[in-house]
């Protein structure tokens, strides 16, 4: 469900830039969110106690284009986000987000929903529930 947010919040497909240093190009939503998920990517690495050189050595990367993914000239692969999980269990959704599992509340959420619109978003809940459920039958 984070993907359909992302794509949907972030328009990842619709804009892209050029960037100066070569030819590639970078889509506008895209660089925040590598800049984002560097920085908290750095932090959980000094929480760790790891050098970067460590960390590289576990995402199985050379130090330098780690560095990189820190800064925010690169972003993680969606193979590397799951090493990133599975031996370092460290929260994927955190990471693309910034939002920690227990940092979130539905209820919260629908209280700062305008009156209004609350009934349109508890179905909408309801029917992703529903097709989440379908899915694991």
């Amino acid at each position: 469900m984070i993907y359909i947010l992302l794509l949907y919040r972030g328009e990842f497909m619709e804009s892209k830039i050029k960037t100066s240093s070569n030819n590639s190009y970078l889509r506008k939503s895209q660089k925040p969110l590598y800049i984002d998920m560097g920085k908290r990517l750095r932090i959980l690495r000094i929480e760790l106690n790891y050098t970067q050189e460590q960390m590289a050595e576990i995402l199985e990367m050379s130090s330098a284009y780690y560095g990189k993914i820190e800064r925010g000239i690169h972003g993680l692969s969606l193979d590397k986000l799951v090493i990133v999980n599975k031996k370092l269990d460290i929260d994927i959704n955190y990471l693309l987000t910034g939002v920690k599992r227990g940092d979130f509340s539905l209820d919260k959420v629908l209280m700062e929903c305008p009156r209004t619109k609350r009934y349109d978003i508890e179905q909408l809940i309801k029917h992703a529930l529903n097709l989440v459920r379908d899915v694991d039958n």
